[in-house]
């Protein structure tokens, strides 16, 4: 636990929580070691007992386990979550170090046949043991996690496999920090500010105090996603969205004007190679199989069969949509053929004159703080819970904020905010763990803690942060995440929150929080005018909601087009790969794709699959289509509290009771079931988005 300075090292510190203001890059790859060292020690010593004892229980098995993996957690949690909110160089180089040696740790532990063993015999004597449901589906899902980790190959395959997980580490995290790179580096300076006409106050403040921290005269533009967004929505100078448009659909890849620096095609196709030979070595027949051999879905037709129908409902809408846009743009702007760069631009023009309403009008009535106590509020009343700030807590930045969550009094869950994005932060939002909940029968151990990261447009100097709705369902969805680890009522750390949850049921309390963005109760929450706190007024509301289901078909064709690339690609890369050269097969099923799902004609230039971090550097790989699978879910869910009351206590009650809090402690379906009283259905969806079929 020291380092050869003699001082502490405050990783290893894990019975509090991350001292960061005390962390060095240089903690990093010690703290790693020794804590892999101790654990490989911890498992020999475990296995030799319960060798010894030939009848393994729960606690002398599965708690030890759970113990050396905690103190893992904790540490690398902290390591991951550091890389992606304070991206330094040294960092990097110390996360890159030590990535591979967790990956080659956990591809051991997965095939210690030993250990297997072990699990296996504690499975042959849970009725004799009088295992819960949840220590039963823990063990079920470490013999499956066992067998999809290789632990039945033979030697020679065993390390193939395990040579495959870290270079497919390696190649992961290069594709990450190429688009990082390839983001952070396009800059844009605007020394007339006509050219910015139409961009939001905010966003023309932002880039002007972006100038002078660079000690340049102007405004900065760059393709932060705020950034971007502002300008695609709202500038009326074509060129400048034009090129706005092309650098960003273009990172990390051979057209984002670095000369291939951070292309991403070569990471690609090897990704997808070592996807489909750890598949191969499997005896799936590609990757696409093996993925949904962890899911709820079951089967790569059944995923097949969902997304093909959701496009036979979607594209007609979408389409009649483009066309609509397409003659908008054509009668009131004489704009001659839609391209690419115009499609949000005259979208908010259409929205405009069809409901009178555009999003930026509504970005006054959505202050950060005022959006936040709503949330809570909303929280509050759904699930009895209180959110309290905690300023006495060590934080990475002096934008984050710490609350803490109780329930009649007891502190039961702790969470951080970094809402706000900045050099050295990774785009998008996320909810991570920092802390799982561990209890025993008459004590809780430790608090779930979570992290909620997001990339709003920040405060300037003469102007409070303010979000846009579509920035507002986001925090909201990310606090869903939050509270499923949060609220998890389960004790064991392998089924607390999100852990042992189906990947595409994970998305559930996610997606389930974005429908009160839309509900007039909550908006009367969250929404107050920045300057003098009036509420969203009831014509605005009513705009507003009007204006909910505009362009749903473009939406969800564009969510199915990146579900169905995904799922397609990691079907087939077995075999095509080997056949066409490369970065090919990865286009060239883009092409396929787009012509089910594409309305409008896509630029040759655009590389978006180069930073599809999500499939290439993050859970979803044969997975995306989870967004739209879990939209289901939730739209099915919702549909009980727009029967009962979208803030009735009682359905929210219920839900925590028999989903929420659940967490990994028995399959999604038959959570879902004991819920609804049924099996999920697509109507409620379609029907929220108005995309419900005739007659039904």
């Amino acid at each position: 636990m020291q380092e050869s300075s003699g001082q502490t090292n405050p990783l290893l510190l894990t019975h509090t929580l991350p001292q960061f203001r005390r962390i060095a890059a240089s903690h990093i790859q010690p703290a790693v070691e020794m804590v892999l060292q101790e654990n490989r020690q911890i498992i020999e010593a475990l296995i030799s007992d319960v060798k010894n004892q030939t009848e393994p229980d729960w606690d002398s098995l599965m708690l030890p386990l759970d113990d050396a993996e905690d103190r893992l957690d904790k540490v690398w949690s902290t390591v991951s979550h550091l890389n992606g909110v304070m991206n330094t160089e040294e960092i990097r180089v110390a996360y890159n170090v030590c990535q591979p040696l967790m990956t080659e740790y956990y591809s051991q532990l997965g095939q210690n046949q030993t250990l297997y063993n072990c699990v296996q015999a504690l499975h042959a004597r849970a009725d004799k043991l009088n295992l819960n449901d949840s220590q039963r589906k823990i063990i079920n899902d470490a013999l499956l996690d066992f067998r999809l980790a290789g632990v039945s190959l033979p030697t020679q395959q065993k390390q193939e496999f395990m040579a495959l997980e870290t270079r497919l580490s390696k190649l992961s995290n290069e594709f990450s920090n190429n688009v990082l790179d390839a983001t952070r580096t396009w800059t844009k300076l605007v020394s007339d500010p006509e050219l910015l006409t139409g961009l939001p106050e905010s966003t023309v403040n932002a880039a002007a105090e972006a100038a002078q921290q660079k000690q340049q005269t102007g405004y900065l533009l760059s393709l932060d996603f705020p950034c971007y967004f502002a300008v695609m929505n709202n500038a009326d100078n074509r060129e400048l969205r034009e090129e706005m448009y092309k650098a960003y659909s273009t990172r990390a890849s051979d057209q984002d004007g670095s000369g291939g620096k951070w292309d991403n095609r070569a990471n690609i196709d090897e990704i997808l190679s070592c996807r489909a030979q750890l598949a191969s070595l499997l005896s799936f027949a590609n990757y696409a199989e093996l993925s949904v051999a962890r899911k709820m879905a079951g089967s790569a037709e059944r995923v097949i069969d969902f997304l093909q129908d959701m496009i036979r409902h979607s594209y007609p809408a979408a389409l009649a949509e483009f066309k609509e846009l397409a003659t908008f743009a054509q009668e009131y702007h004489g704009v001659e053929s839609l391209q690419a760069w115009d499609i949000s631009y005259f979208s908010e023009k259409l929205r405009k004159q069809r409901f009178d309403i555009a999003q930026e009008e509504l970005r006054v009535y959505f202050p950060v703080e005022k959006v936040k106590q709503g949330l809570f509020a909303v929280a509050t009343t759904l699930y009895g819970i209180d959110i309290t700030r905690n300023h006495g807590t060590e934080v990475w930045h002096d934008a984050v904020e710490f609350y803490d969550i109780s329930r009649n009094g007891e502190h039961i869950a702790s969470f951080f905010f970094d809402l706000y994005t900045r050099e050295g932060k990774r785009g998008g939002a996320w909810m991570a763990e920092c802390r799982s909940r561990r209890a025993t029968a008459d004590r809780v151990k430790q608090i779930p803690v979570a992290y909620l990261v997001c990339n709003f447009a920040p405060p300037s100097q003469s102007l409070l942060a303010l979000l846009s709705h579509n920035d507002v369902t986001t925090l909201f969805h990310e606090f869903g995440h939050g509270l499923h680890h949060m609220l998890t009522r389960e004790p064991y750390l392998r089924s607390a929150g999100i852990r042992g949850v189906a990947w595409d049921a994970v998305e559930l309390p996610s997606q389930l929080m974005e429908n009160w963005c839309w509900e007039p109760e909550a908006l009367a929450l969250i929404s107050g005018h920045y300057q003098n706190g009036e509420s969203l007024p009831e014509d605005l509301l009513a705009k507003m909601l009007a204006a909910k289901n505009f362009q749903a078909g473009l939406r969800s064709i564009r969510q199915l087009e990146f579900a169905l690339f995904d799922f397609m690609l990691h079907q087939q890369a077995q075999s095509r790969l080997e056949q066409e050269k490369p970065g090919e097969f990865v286009r060239s099923t883009l092409s396929k794709v787009r012509k089910q799902t594409t309305v409008f004609a896509v630029p040759d230039s655009n590389r978006f699959e180069n930073s599809f971090s999500h499939i290439f550097a993050g859970g979803y790989a044969a997975g995306y289509y989870s967004y739209k699978w879990a939209e289901v879910l939730s739209a099915d869910v919702f549909s009980r509290f727009v029967d009962t009351g979208v803030l009735n206590t009682n359905t929210g009650t219920e839900f925590l009771d028999k989903i929420l809090s659940r967490g990994g402690g028995a399959d999604a379906l038959s959570l879902f079931t004991d819920f609804m009283g049924r099996e999920p259905t697509p109507l409620a969806l379609l029907r929220q988005e108005g995309l419900q079929p005739p007659g039904t």
